[in-house]
């Protein structure tokens, strides 16, 4: 399996354990359930964990994908940079969860403050994560560059006799 193989598989499992951990801990904040709380907290863990692979494939990928017809440096450069400062809200938003998650095990429990801290940093962590994903899939993908269609709209069109 090549390096850019592995990137396509794993990246998609942080962002969606982002988003659903975010949803999990919205519902342990609503029931008030240690449990579902420490479920989502988990899910933020095995989010942080799963993205140094994808970081690290990543930068593996470049030298494989840059060589490919219609990339740019351009939009691998972009993805890189965005990619970088997701990868360490990920990995802050991961050891938060983690310390809440282990301070839960003590009689008093994990601060509220704390647990609405992960809650609060996980939003921006999901829209980062999901820029990233776009300007990822935009370096194979030109139909979903903003760009797209303004060159078929100024070139002329020729008919075939």
């Amino acid at each position: 399996m090549s390096a850019p193989h592995l990137h396509l598989i794993l990246n998609h499992i942080p962002i969606l354990g982002t988003v659903f951990g975010f949803l999990i801990l919205l519902i342990g904040l609503f029931k008030r359930s240690r449990d579902i709380k420490n479920t989502g907290l988990l899910l933020f863990v095995l989010a942080a964990l799963v993205a140094i692979p994808v970081i690290m494939s990543g930068e593996e990928s470049i030298e494989i994908v840059r060589e490919l017809p219609g990339v740019t440096h351009d939009h691998i450069h972009q993805h890189e940079e965005v990619a970088e400062v997701s990868f360490i809200a990920m990995e802050v938003l991961g050891g938060l969860a983690l310390l809440a998650m282990l301070l839960s095990l003590r009689a008093k429990g994990t601060p509220h403050w704390m647990i609405m801290l992960c809650f609060a940093l996980s939003m921006p962590v999901i829209g980062s994560m999901a820029y990233t994903a776009d300007l990822g899939g935009q370096i194979r993908h030109i139909e979903i560059r903003p760009d797209f269609g303004k060159e078929l709209l100024s070139t002329p069109k020729t008919s075939k006799m």
